[in-house]
Protein backbone atom coordinates (compact mmCIF):
# COMPACT_ATOMS: atom_id res chain seq x y z
CA UNK A 1 0.00 0.00 0.00
CA UNK A 2 1.49 3.63 -0.68
CA UNK A 3 0.09 6.64 0.39
CA UNK A 4 1.06 10.15 -1.39
CA UNK A 5 0.49 13.94 0.09
CA UNK A 6 0.92 16.87 -2.07
CA UNK A 7 3.21 19.35 -0.61
CA UNK A 8 0.06 22.15 -1.07
CA UNK A 9 -2.21 20.48 0.64
CA UNK A 10 -4.15 16.85 0.41
CA UNK A 11 -4.52 17.17 -3.75
CA UNK A 12 -4.85 13.14 -4.45
CA UNK A 13 -5.13 10.22 -2.37
CA UNK A 14 -4.08 6.88 -4.18
CA UNK A 15 -3.88 3.61 -2.23
CA UNK A 16 -3.31 0.06 -4.48
CA UNK A 17 -1.54 -2.89 -3.91
CA UNK A 18 1.74 -3.90 -4.77
CA UNK A 19 1.15 -6.24 -7.16
CA UNK A 20 -1.19 -3.56 -9.06
CA UNK A 21 -4.80 -4.97 -8.36
CA UNK A 22 -7.50 -2.91 -7.11
CA UNK A 23 -6.97 0.73 -6.51
CA UNK A 24 -8.85 3.85 -4.48
CA UNK A 25 -7.92 7.53 -6.00
CA UNK A 26 -9.45 10.47 -4.14
CA UNK A 27 -9.20 14.07 -5.25
CA UNK A 28 -8.80 17.18 -3.74
CA UNK A 29 -9.16 20.99 -4.79
CA UNK A 30 -6.59 22.80 -5.17
CA UNK A 31 -3.66 22.75 -7.86
CA UNK A 32 -0.28 24.02 -8.36
CA UNK A 33 3.16 23.36 -9.42
CA UNK A 34 4.14 21.51 -6.77
CA UNK A 35 1.35 18.68 -6.95
CA UNK A 36 3.57 16.21 -8.23
CA UNK A 37 6.01 16.31 -4.89
CA UNK A 38 5.50 13.61 -2.44
CA UNK A 39 7.16 12.79 1.13
CA UNK A 40 7.01 9.47 2.33
CA UNK A 41 5.80 8.36 6.04
CA UNK A 42 8.94 6.67 6.58
CA UNK A 43 11.19 9.77 6.15
CA UNK A 44 9.34 12.39 8.49
CA UNK A 45 8.96 10.39 11.48
CA UNK A 46 12.36 9.10 12.32
CA UNK A 47 13.57 13.02 11.51
CA UNK A 48 10.95 14.25 14.22
CA UNK A 49 12.16 11.40 16.50
CA UNK A 50 15.87 12.90 15.96
CA UNK A 51 14.87 16.48 16.56
CA UNK A 52 12.71 15.52 19.53
CA UNK A 53 16.23 14.38 20.92
CA UNK A 54 19.00 16.59 19.82
CA UNK A 55 17.15 19.37 20.17
CA UNK A 56 17.14 19.56 23.85
CA UNK A 57 20.72 18.54 24.25
CA UNK A 58 21.29 21.53 22.39
CA UNK A 59 19.95 23.89 24.02
CA UNK A 60 21.11 22.68 27.22
CA UNK A 61 24.57 22.47 26.51
CA UNK A 62 24.59 26.27 24.73
CA UNK A 63 22.74 27.29 28.51
CA UNK A 64 25.62 25.44 29.94
CA UNK A 65 28.34 27.48 28.53
CA UNK A 66 26.61 30.78 28.45
CA UNK A 67 26.57 30.22 32.08
CA UNK A 68 30.66 29.51 32.66
CA UNK A 69 31.45 31.87 30.31
CA UNK A 70 30.00 35.08 31.99
CA UNK A 71 32.40 35.37 33.69
CA UNK A 72 35.00 35.38 31.26
CA UNK A 73 32.89 35.73 27.49
CA UNK A 74 31.80 38.90 26.67
CA UNK A 75 30.12 38.40 23.00
CA UNK A 76 28.73 35.44 21.49
CA UNK A 77 31.68 34.96 19.25
CA UNK A 78 33.75 33.79 22.61
CA UNK A 79 30.96 31.43 23.41
CA UNK A 80 30.71 30.04 20.04
CA UNK A 81 34.26 29.68 19.98
CA UNK A 82 33.85 27.85 23.16
CA UNK A 83 30.92 25.51 21.99
CA UNK A 84 32.64 24.63 18.78
CA UNK A 85 36.49 24.19 20.07
CA UNK A 86 35.21 22.10 23.58
CA UNK A 87 38.06 23.71 25.33
CA UNK A 88 37.33 24.03 28.97
CA UNK A 89 38.37 27.58 30.06
CA UNK A 90 37.93 27.52 33.37
CA UNK A 91 41.35 25.53 34.07
CA UNK A 92 42.79 28.40 32.43
CA UNK A 93 40.82 30.57 34.80
CA UNK A 94 41.74 28.96 37.61
CA UNK A 95 45.83 29.05 36.90
CA UNK A 96 45.07 32.61 36.42
CA UNK A 97 43.54 33.12 39.80
CA UNK A 98 46.06 30.77 41.24
CA UNK A 99 49.16 32.65 40.13
CA UNK A 100 47.34 36.00 41.54
CA UNK A 101 46.80 34.41 44.85
CA UNK A 102 50.11 33.56 44.90
CA UNK A 103 51.48 36.53 43.78
CA UNK A 104 49.58 38.49 46.37
CA UNK A 105 50.41 36.47 49.33
CA UNK A 106 53.96 37.22 48.41
CA UNK A 107 53.02 40.85 48.35
CA UNK A 108 52.52 43.56 50.84
CA UNK A 109 48.87 44.11 51.81
CA UNK A 110 47.30 47.17 51.54
CA UNK A 111 44.20 49.06 53.07
CA UNK A 112 40.97 46.89 51.49
CA UNK A 113 37.38 47.17 51.25
CA UNK A 114 35.71 47.55 54.90
CA UNK A 115 33.10 44.49 54.60
CA UNK A 116 32.53 42.10 52.29
CA UNK A 117 29.53 44.20 50.26
CA UNK A 118 32.27 46.41 49.67
CA UNK A 119 34.55 43.60 48.01
CA UNK A 120 32.19 42.47 45.76
CA UNK A 121 30.93 46.26 44.49
CA UNK A 122 34.63 47.17 43.79
CA UNK A 123 35.18 43.79 41.75
CA UNK A 124 31.82 44.34 39.85
CA UNK A 125 33.62 47.62 38.76
CA UNK A 126 37.21 45.65 38.42
CA UNK A 127 37.25 42.39 37.14
CA UNK A 128 41.50 42.06 37.13
CA UNK A 129 42.04 38.81 38.68
CA UNK A 130 44.94 40.41 40.82
CA UNK A 131 43.64 43.32 42.40
CA UNK A 132 40.62 40.66 43.24
CA UNK A 133 43.67 38.32 45.10
CA UNK A 134 44.84 41.52 46.63
CA UNK A 135 41.99 42.88 47.63
CA UNK A 136 40.67 39.59 48.81
CA UNK A 137 43.68 39.06 51.04
CA UNK A 138 43.31 42.46 52.82
CA UNK A 139 39.84 41.97 53.86
CA UNK A 140 40.95 38.26 55.38
CA UNK A 141 43.95 39.98 57.20
CA UNK A 142 41.65 42.47 59.06
CA UNK A 143 39.22 39.49 59.81
CA UNK A 144 41.88 37.96 61.08
CA UNK A 145 43.06 40.76 63.14
CA UNK A 146 39.68 41.70 64.70
CA UNK A 147 39.44 37.73 65.83
CA UNK A 148 42.74 37.80 67.69
CA UNK A 149 41.82 40.93 69.68
CA UNK A 150 38.24 39.33 70.23
CA UNK A 151 40.25 36.12 71.58
CA UNK A 152 42.65 38.24 73.17
CA UNK A 153 39.96 40.22 75.31
CA UNK A 154 38.00 37.48 76.01
CA UNK A 155 41.10 35.59 77.51
CA UNK A 156 41.66 38.95 79.82
CA UNK A 157 37.98 39.37 80.57
CA UNK A 158 37.83 35.74 81.22
CA UNK A 159 41.07 36.21 83.76
CA UNK A 160 39.55 39.43 85.35
CA UNK A 161 36.21 37.61 85.84
CA UNK A 162 37.99 34.34 88.12
CA UNK A 163 39.73 36.95 89.94
CA UNK A 164 36.59 38.46 91.26
CA UNK A 165 34.79 37.52 94.80
CA UNK A 166 31.44 37.39 93.78
CA UNK A 167 29.08 39.90 96.59
CA UNK A 168 27.62 36.53 97.92
CA UNK A 169 30.71 35.42 99.32
CA UNK A 170 31.74 38.45 100.74
CA UNK A 171 28.47 38.74 102.21
CA UNK A 172 28.90 35.21 103.63
CA UNK A 173 32.39 36.09 105.30
CA UNK A 174 31.11 39.21 106.55
CA UNK A 175 27.94 37.69 108.63
CA UNK A 176 29.92 34.81 109.75
CA UNK A 177 32.53 37.58 111.16
CA UNK A 178 29.41 39.07 112.87
CA UNK A 179 28.03 35.80 114.23
CA UNK A 180 31.60 34.73 115.73
CA UNK A 181 31.80 38.11 117.14
CA UNK A 182 28.90 38.32 119.09
CA UNK A 183 27.98 34.08 119.24
CA UNK A 184 29.52 32.13 121.55
CA UNK A 185 28.39 29.09 120.02
CA UNK A 186 30.11 30.34 116.86
CA UNK A 187 33.38 30.41 119.05
CA UNK A 188 33.05 27.08 120.28
CA UNK A 189 36.35 24.70 120.34
CA UNK A 190 36.92 22.68 117.16
CA UNK A 191 36.66 20.05 117.45
CA UNK A 192 34.99 19.23 120.84
CA UNK A 193 37.37 17.94 123.71
CA UNK A 194 36.30 14.38 123.50
CA UNK A 195 37.45 14.21 119.73
CA UNK A 196 40.83 16.11 119.89
CA UNK A 197 42.55 12.29 120.28
CA UNK A 198 41.20 11.63 116.77
CA UNK A 199 43.68 14.56 115.22
CA UNK A 200 46.09 12.62 115.64
CA UNK A 201 45.47 8.96 115.47
CA UNK A 202 46.47 7.10 112.53
CA UNK A 203 43.43 4.90 112.32
CA UNK A 204 41.39 7.46 111.53
CA UNK A 205 41.22 9.23 107.40
CA UNK A 206 42.73 12.52 107.81
CA UNK A 207 41.86 14.87 105.03
CA UNK A 208 43.74 18.44 104.54
CA UNK A 209 42.58 21.40 103.01
CA UNK A 210 44.13 24.97 102.42
CA UNK A 211 41.42 27.42 101.53
CA UNK A 212 40.65 31.23 102.23
CA UNK A 213 36.74 29.68 100.67
CA UNK A 214 34.18 29.17 103.09
CA UNK A 215 31.71 27.89 100.79
CA UNK A 216 34.30 25.98 98.90
CA UNK A 217 35.23 24.35 102.29
CA UNK A 218 31.75 23.22 103.26
CA UNK A 219 31.49 21.94 99.75
CA UNK A 220 34.15 19.58 99.98
CA UNK A 221 33.64 18.66 103.72
CA UNK A 222 29.77 18.05 102.80
CA UNK A 223 30.24 16.03 99.40
CA UNK A 224 33.07 13.94 101.43
CA UNK A 225 30.57 13.01 104.53
CA UNK A 226 27.45 12.09 102.34
CA UNK A 227 30.04 10.19 100.15
CA UNK A 228 31.68 7.69 102.91
CA UNK A 229 30.93 4.31 103.64
CA UNK A 230 32.41 5.26 107.24
CA UNK A 231 32.23 8.87 107.51
CA UNK A 232 32.45 8.67 111.07
CA UNK A 233 35.97 7.87 110.26
CA UNK A 234 37.05 10.74 108.63
CA UNK A 235 38.92 14.34 110.27
CA UNK A 236 39.25 17.16 108.14
CA UNK A 237 42.18 19.82 109.04
CA UNK A 238 41.54 22.66 107.29
CA UNK A 239 43.99 25.27 107.57
CA UNK A 240 43.64 29.43 106.27
CA UNK A 241 44.62 32.93 107.04
CA UNK A 242 43.99 35.34 109.52
CA UNK A 243 40.98 37.15 107.72
CA UNK A 244 39.38 34.28 106.89
CA UNK A 245 39.68 32.29 110.14
CA UNK A 246 36.46 33.42 111.99
CA UNK A 247 34.57 33.07 109.19
CA UNK A 248 35.69 29.58 108.53
CA UNK A 249 35.40 28.48 112.31
CA UNK A 250 32.20 30.58 112.81
CA UNK A 251 30.84 28.28 109.63
CA UNK A 252 31.66 24.69 111.11
CA UNK A 253 30.77 25.40 114.82
CA UNK A 254 27.33 26.18 114.14
CA UNK A 255 27.09 23.75 111.19
CA UNK A 256 28.50 20.31 112.64
CA UNK A 257 29.11 17.79 110.42
CA UNK A 258 27.04 14.98 112.97
CA UNK A 259 29.71 12.36 113.18
CA UNK A 260 32.63 13.67 111.48
CA UNK A 261 35.82 15.90 113.05
CA UNK A 262 36.39 19.14 111.53
CA UNK A 263 39.51 21.15 112.74
CA UNK A 264 39.65 25.09 111.89
CA UNK A 265 43.40 26.47 112.44
CA UNK A 266 44.93 29.81 111.12
CA UNK A 267 48.18 30.45 109.97
CA UNK A 268 48.50 32.86 112.57
CA UNK A 269 48.37 30.11 115.26
CA UNK A 270 51.46 28.02 114.21
CA UNK A 271 54.14 28.12 115.92
CA UNK A 272 57.16 27.30 113.35
CA UNK A 273 60.66 27.63 113.92
CA UNK A 274 62.75 30.66 112.81
CA UNK A 275 64.47 28.25 109.83
CA UNK A 276 60.71 27.48 108.58
CA UNK A 277 59.15 30.73 108.92
CA UNK A 278 62.26 31.89 106.58
CA UNK A 279 61.75 29.60 104.47
CA UNK A 280 58.26 30.44 103.68
CA UNK A 281 59.04 34.17 103.49
CA UNK A 282 61.45 33.65 100.82
CA UNK A 283 59.44 31.01 98.57
CA UNK A 284 56.46 33.69 99.07
CA UNK A 285 58.58 36.74 98.16
CA UNK A 286 60.30 34.41 95.24
CA UNK A 287 56.74 33.84 93.51
CA UNK A 288 55.84 37.08 93.96
CA UNK A 289 58.79 38.57 92.05
CA UNK A 290 57.69 36.18 89.52
CA UNK A 291 54.50 37.00 89.45
CA UNK A 292 55.43 40.52 88.21
CA UNK A 293 57.71 39.68 85.90
CA UNK A 294 55.23 37.64 83.81
CA UNK A 295 52.60 40.51 84.74
CA UNK A 296 54.99 43.10 83.16
CA UNK A 297 55.94 40.68 80.25
CA UNK A 298 51.84 39.26 79.51
CA UNK A 299 49.71 42.99 79.50
CA UNK A 300 51.71 43.83 76.23
CA UNK A 301 51.06 40.88 74.48
CA UNK A 302 49.05 39.79 71.21
CA UNK A 303 46.93 36.55 71.28
CA UNK A 304 49.05 33.43 71.10
CA UNK A 305 49.59 30.80 72.87
CA UNK A 306 52.64 32.65 74.65
CA UNK A 307 49.97 35.48 75.98
CA UNK A 308 47.27 32.64 77.39
CA UNK A 309 50.80 31.35 79.17
CA UNK A 310 51.04 34.41 81.14
CA UNK A 311 47.43 34.80 81.76
CA UNK A 312 47.93 31.79 83.26
CA UNK A 313 50.37 32.68 85.49
CA UNK A 314 48.39 35.73 87.02
CA UNK A 315 45.44 33.32 87.79
CA UNK A 316 44.32 33.53 91.70
CA UNK A 317 45.57 29.78 92.43
CA UNK A 318 49.23 30.90 91.00
CA UNK A 319 48.86 33.82 93.98
CA UNK A 320 47.24 32.05 96.39
CA UNK A 321 49.27 31.60 99.54
CA UNK A 322 47.49 28.43 100.31
CA UNK A 323 48.52 26.86 97.15
CA UNK A 324 52.16 27.97 97.41
CA UNK A 325 52.26 26.25 101.40
CA UNK A 326 51.46 23.06 100.51
CA UNK A 327 55.12 22.58 99.78
CA UNK A 328 55.16 22.83 103.16
CA UNK A 329 52.57 20.06 104.52
CA UNK A 330 54.98 17.93 106.85
CA UNK A 331 55.30 21.09 108.80
CA UNK A 332 51.36 22.20 108.84
CA UNK A 333 50.96 18.48 109.85
CA UNK A 334 53.61 17.65 112.12
CA UNK A 335 51.77 15.16 114.41
CA UNK A 336 50.31 12.81 111.20
CA UNK A 337 51.85 10.12 109.15
CA UNK A 338 49.57 10.07 105.96
CA UNK A 339 47.04 12.50 104.75
CA UNK A 340 44.54 12.68 101.70
CA UNK A 341 45.36 16.58 100.31
CA UNK A 342 42.30 18.06 98.77
CA UNK A 343 41.88 21.47 96.68
CA UNK A 344 39.06 23.58 97.42
CA UNK A 345 37.56 23.27 93.96
CA UNK A 346 36.78 19.66 94.03
CA UNK A 347 33.56 17.48 94.62
CA UNK A 348 33.64 13.64 96.20
CA UNK A 349 30.83 12.08 94.70
CA UNK A 350 31.85 7.98 96.00
CA UNK A 351 33.91 6.90 99.02
CA UNK A 352 37.81 7.45 98.57
CA UNK A 353 38.27 5.04 101.87
CA UNK A 354 40.80 3.20 99.79
CA UNK A 355 43.00 5.79 99.21
CA UNK A 356 44.83 5.28 102.60
CA UNK A 357 44.91 1.17 102.33
CA UNK A 358 47.01 2.52 99.43
CA UNK A 359 50.80 1.30 99.26
CA UNK A 360 52.72 3.91 97.85
CA UNK A 361 55.58 1.57 97.54
CA UNK A 362 57.66 3.80 99.70
CA UNK A 363 57.15 7.38 97.32
CA UNK A 364 56.28 10.20 98.56
CA UNK A 365 52.97 11.23 97.04
CA UNK A 366 50.35 9.36 95.32
CA UNK A 367 48.82 11.02 92.26
CA UNK A 368 46.65 10.78 89.70
CA UNK A 369 47.96 11.02 85.98
CA UNK A 370 45.69 12.73 83.11
CA UNK A 371 46.11 9.81 80.66
CA UNK A 372 43.31 9.49 78.03
CA UNK A 373 44.63 6.52 76.16
CA UNK A 374 46.46 4.66 78.68
CA UNK A 375 49.44 4.46 81.63
CA UNK A 376 51.73 5.89 79.17
CA UNK A 377 50.17 8.11 76.66
CA UNK A 378 49.13 11.52 78.00
CA UNK A 379 49.36 13.95 75.46
CA UNK A 380 49.16 17.76 76.61
CA UNK A 381 50.48 16.82 80.08
CA UNK A 382 53.74 16.02 79.77
CA UNK A 383 56.92 17.44 81.09
CA UNK A 384 57.65 19.10 77.86
CA UNK A 385 54.15 20.85 78.34
CA UNK A 386 55.04 22.18 81.43
CA UNK A 387 59.40 22.93 81.45
CA UNK A 388 61.18 24.54 79.36
CA UNK A 389 63.67 22.04 77.70
CA UNK A 390 65.51 24.57 76.02
CA UNK A 391 67.63 24.91 79.41
CA UNK A 392 70.35 23.30 79.67
CA UNK A 393 69.68 22.67 83.02
CA UNK A 394 66.40 21.50 82.55
CA UNK A 395 66.85 18.96 79.72
CA UNK A 396 70.00 17.43 81.24
CA UNK A 397 68.02 16.35 84.38
CA UNK A 398 64.39 15.59 83.00
CA UNK A 399 62.90 13.94 80.08
CA UNK A 400 60.27 15.59 78.18
CA UNK A 401 57.84 12.69 77.16
CA UNK A 402 57.32 11.78 80.85
CA UNK A 403 53.95 12.31 82.03
CA UNK A 404 52.83 14.89 84.46
CA UNK A 405 51.07 13.99 87.77
CA UNK A 406 47.78 16.17 88.88
CA UNK A 407 46.72 18.47 91.42
CA UNK A 408 43.63 18.23 93.11
CA UNK A 409 43.19 15.38 94.96
CA UNK A 410 46.79 13.96 96.53
CA UNK A 411 48.18 11.18 99.33
CA UNK A 412 51.03 12.14 100.94
CA UNK A 413 53.38 9.96 103.23
CA UNK A 414 54.43 12.49 105.54
CA UNK A 415 56.74 10.69 107.03
CA UNK A 416 58.91 9.55 103.85
CA UNK A 417 58.43 13.35 102.86
CA UNK A 418 60.37 14.62 106.30
CA UNK A 419 62.98 11.96 105.53
CA UNK A 420 63.69 13.46 101.84
CA UNK A 421 64.84 16.56 100.64
CA UNK A 422 62.13 17.92 98.32
CA UNK A 423 61.06 21.25 100.45
CA UNK A 424 65.12 22.17 100.47
CA UNK A 425 64.75 21.36 96.33
CA UNK A 426 61.41 23.27 95.38
CA UNK A 427 63.05 26.40 97.32
CA UNK A 428 66.55 25.88 94.91
CA UNK A 429 64.77 25.77 91.93
CA UNK A 430 62.38 28.60 92.20
CA UNK A 431 66.25 30.58 92.98
CA UNK A 432 67.57 29.18 89.63
CA UNK A 433 64.52 30.12 87.27
CA UNK A 434 64.70 33.76 88.91
CA UNK A 435 68.34 34.05 88.51
CA UNK A 436 67.49 32.72 84.55
CA UNK A 437 64.92 34.91 83.96
CA UNK A 438 61.88 33.19 84.50
CA UNK A 439 62.49 30.97 81.73
CA UNK A 440 63.05 27.54 83.35
CA UNK A 441 59.26 26.41 83.26
CA UNK A 442 55.65 27.84 82.03
CA UNK A 443 54.10 29.92 84.57
CA UNK A 444 52.12 28.13 87.03
CA UNK A 445 52.44 26.17 91.25
CA UNK A 446 52.71 22.65 88.99
CA UNK A 447 55.90 22.92 86.95
CA UNK A 448 58.50 23.54 90.04
CA UNK A 449 56.14 20.86 91.53
CA UNK A 450 57.23 18.16 89.08
CA UNK A 451 60.77 19.30 89.90
CA UNK A 452 60.29 18.72 93.65
CA UNK A 453 58.78 15.38 93.31
CA UNK A 454 60.51 13.97 90.50
CA UNK A 455 60.89 10.43 91.27
CA UNK A 456 58.40 10.05 94.06
CA UNK A 457 55.39 9.78 92.30
CA UNK A 458 53.18 6.69 92.98
CA UNK A 459 50.53 6.60 89.95
CA UNK A 460 46.78 6.13 91.21
CA UNK A 461 43.90 5.01 88.97
CA UNK A 462 43.01 7.66 86.55
CA UNK A 463 39.45 7.23 87.16
CA UNK A 464 39.59 8.19 90.60
CA UNK A 465 39.72 12.04 89.21
CA UNK A 466 38.31 14.05 86.46
CA UNK A 467 39.78 17.79 86.09
CA UNK A 468 39.28 20.57 83.83
CA UNK A 469 35.71 21.34 84.53
CA UNK A 470 36.73 24.71 84.78
CA UNK A 471 38.06 25.19 81.07
CA UNK A 472 35.36 25.58 78.49
CA UNK A 473 36.46 23.20 75.87
CA UNK A 474 37.93 20.81 78.03
CA UNK A 475 34.72 20.21 80.18
CA UNK A 476 32.55 19.80 76.97
CA UNK A 477 34.13 17.07 75.67
CA UNK A 478 33.87 14.81 79.14
CA UNK A 479 30.99 12.76 78.94
CA UNK A 480 28.41 12.15 81.12
CA UNK A 481 28.93 9.00 82.05
CA UNK A 482 32.58 9.87 82.64
CA UNK A 483 31.56 12.60 85.44
CA UNK A 484 28.98 10.90 87.33
CA UNK A 485 31.24 7.53 87.41
CA UNK A 486 34.75 9.34 89.15
CA UNK A 487 35.22 9.16 93.21
CA UNK A 488 36.44 13.10 92.76
CA UNK A 489 35.76 16.05 89.98
CA UNK A 490 38.19 18.57 90.30
CA UNK A 491 36.80 22.47 88.75
CA UNK A 492 40.72 22.99 87.97
CA UNK A 493 40.48 26.30 85.42
CA UNK A 494 39.20 29.99 86.03
CA UNK A 495 35.29 29.10 85.56
CA UNK A 496 34.89 28.12 89.01
CA UNK A 497 31.76 26.73 90.05
CA UNK A 498 31.12 29.38 92.41
CA UNK A 499 32.00 32.11 90.12
CA UNK A 500 29.26 33.73 87.58
CA UNK A 501 31.39 32.34 84.44
CA UNK A 502 30.91 28.57 85.95
CA UNK A 503 29.46 26.10 83.37
CA UNK A 504 25.97 25.64 84.46
CA UNK A 505 26.53 21.91 82.50
CA UNK A 506 28.69 20.83 85.26
CA UNK A 507 27.73 23.44 88.16
CA UNK A 508 25.10 21.45 89.19
CA UNK A 509 27.45 18.66 90.75
CA UNK A 510 28.85 21.25 92.87
CA UNK A 511 25.99 23.29 93.63
CA UNK A 512 23.72 20.72 95.01
CA UNK A 513 26.08 20.17 98.19
CA UNK A 514 25.36 23.97 99.26
CA UNK A 515 23.08 24.22 102.23
CA UNK A 516 20.66 26.47 101.09
CA UNK A 517 18.69 26.35 104.33
CA UNK A 518 21.18 28.21 106.17
CA UNK A 519 20.12 31.35 107.19
CA UNK A 520 23.55 33.21 106.08
CA UNK A 521 23.35 31.06 103.05
CA UNK A 522 19.86 32.49 102.09
CA UNK A 523 20.85 36.18 103.50
CA UNK A 524 23.35 36.42 101.21
CA UNK A 525 21.05 35.01 97.93
CA UNK A 526 23.48 32.06 97.33
CA UNK A 527 21.72 30.04 95.00
CA UNK A 528 22.22 26.64 94.13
Amino acid sequence: MKFYISTKGIRRVTISNEDGKGSAKTTTAGTGAGSGRRISARTVFPVVVVLGIVLPFLFVRIAILMLESAAVCSSFECAGWRFFSGVDTSLELRDELTRALVEANDGNVKEGAGSFNELVKEMTSNQDLKAFAFKTKSVLSQLERKVQLARQQESVYWHLASHGVPKSLHCLCLKLAEEYAVNAMARSRLPPPEFVSRLVDPTFHHIGLLTDNVLAASVVVTSAYKSSINPEKLVFHIVTDKKTYAPMHAWFATNSVKSAVVEVRGLHQYDWSEEVNAGVKEMLETNHFIWKQYYNKGKDLQYTQEHSTYLEALRPSSLSLMNQLRMYTPELFPDLKRIVFLDDDVVIQHDISSLWELDLNGKVIGSVFKSWCGDSCCPGNKYMNYLNFSHPQVSSKFHGDQCAWLYGMNIFDLEAWRRSNITETYRQWLKLNLESGTTMWNPGVLPPALIAFDGQVHPINSSMLVSDLGYRHQSAEISKEKLEAAPIIHFSGPAKPWLEIGFPEVRSLWSRHVNISNKFIRRCRITA
